[in-house]
């Protein structure tokens, strides 16, 4: 009797701490950013519900696809998500309001060995809009008040190279509702220009290597002949995966092994995830996303 008490209270003891991993971690929680049709989002996933309760030791595998981005930004800081890939302003705005909810870990590479990506602005081919002057006076529609390309990189970047501030520059701005969206609504005619994000590197009829925008080429919502590149912003540091702090130590160490050995484990499943082409995925921290986070502290404030 005394020995299968001193077992029960040493079992206690360590799911209390967290070293028993079968019990603290049964179910891996995935965010998924919003911005793209919800099908389409879960399909692309859907390997990773297949391969990762074997590959990290878990019993079930969910997904959480947000409606938007701060749908996922609050399931990280409330501690219901375990993963999730975000962009450099998202995680800036999860720092920023707890710097112990998660860390970054990992970012992608692109095909020419860039950490970094860009906001580029679309305008209809038919529109005659060519330029960033021919933009002056039209409607410009950003993607979500939390991405980085599709918001805050070009509300910071955009006022230094028109020299007036976006709001008195184009006649109106909007939100389209995620980067999808946000290019349908500028084919529409919602939008004169549209900010969506991209590798910019690779060939333009195919929507570059990856990003949203080779996205909708591949799903066939979008024809590069029928839209122009306006703007290019500067390299934006690649959005990175990030862990929650509330994950168990060794699911998170199991987990991030699979995501560096997936590039050359399941090339596809690795396209599908990240939406494009890419050579790997390199190692981050907080630091990778210091100048994106006082960026989003001086415009935003959280």
């Amino acid at each position: 009797m005394l020995k299968k008490l001193l077992l029960a209270t040493a079992a206690v003891a360590a799911i209390a701490t967290g070293s028993v991993s079968a019990q603290a971690q049964d179910v891996f929680r995935i965010g998924i950013l919003g911005g793209e049709n919800e099908a389409d989002r879960l399909r692309n996933f859907q390997c990773m519900v297949d391969q990762l309760p074997e590959a990290i030791g878990v019993k079930e595998v969910k997904l959480f696809p947000a409606a938007d981005y701060d749908g996922t930004i609050q399931g990280l800081l409330g501690g219901t998500l375990d993963y999730a890939e975000l962009g450099a302003s998202g995680y800036a705005k999860v720092y920023l309001t707890d710097p112990d909810a998660v860390d970054p870990v990992l970012t992608t590479v692109q095909t020419d060995g860039a950490t970094g990506y860009y906001s580029i602005m679309l305008a209809r081919k038919d529109s005659g809009i060519k330029t960033l002057e021919d933009m002056k006076g039209k409607k410009l529609g950003f993607a979500d008040p939390d991405s980085t390309s599709g918001y805050l990189v070009p509300s910071v970047a955009l006022p230094a190279q028109i020299g007036a501030k976006v709001d008195d520059y184009f006649a109106s701005t909007g939100f389209g509702g995620g980067h999808e969206n946000n290019v349908l609504e500028m084919l529409k005619g919602t939008f004169d220009g549209a900010v969506t994000w991209s590798s910019g590197v690779g060939d333009y009829a195919d929507g570059y290597t990856s990003g949203n925008i080779r996205k909708m080429v591949d799903k066939g919502l979008l024809d590069m002949n029928d839209v122009v590149e306006v703007w290019r912003s500067p390299l934006i540091p690649n959005g990175p995966i990030v862990v929650s702090n509330k994950l168990d130590k060794d699911v998170r160490a199991k987990f991030v092994s699979w995501m560096k050995a997936l590039p050359e484990s399941d090339p596809d499943c690795f396209s599908a995830i990240q939406g494009g082409d890419y050579k790997g995925f390199v190692d981050v921290d907080q630091s990778f996303y210091e100048t994106i986070i006082a960026a989003r502290k001086a415009k935003i404030g959280s």
